[in-house]
């Protein structure tokens, strides 16, 4: 967040991506790597003048996004987990799963 801060427009839109990224790198500790020490998570920001783009990639299995997606859509969640998945999306403009759920993709768009 040192690096992302200086380039928000306003303490909300710093918040929404701390909070997002905070839950992403969680789930990349938690889930991803079983809070294994020896493990490595990657974390790339980019930030150009239209948007944020966070890229976090774990060494895990993944999981069944879809699965989870539909839970959190359909409000619906019964499990210990999965609440992070709804506030990413809500608080970030794209949320994008990729290598079976093992790397998340968030994108904010930059306040004009």
């Amino acid at each position: 967040m040192d690096f992302i801060g200086p380039h928000c427009s306003s303490d909300v839109e710093e918040l929404d991506i701390f909070i997002a990224l905070q839950e992403a790198l969680a789930n990349a500790v938690l889930h991803g790597s079983r809070n294994d020490p020896a493990k490595t998570i990657h974390c790339r920001v980019e930030i150009d003048p239209s948007a944020f783009l966070i890229t976090i990639r774990d060494p895990g299995p993944g999981f069944d996004v879809e699965a989870a997606t539909r839970a959190t859509e359909s409000g619906m969640n019964t499990t210990t987990h999965g609440r992070g998945i709804a506030m990413m999306r809500d608080l970030m403009d794209e949320v994008v799963y990729r290598n079976g759920g093992s790397e998340v993709e968030l994108r904010k768009l930059r306040a004009v």
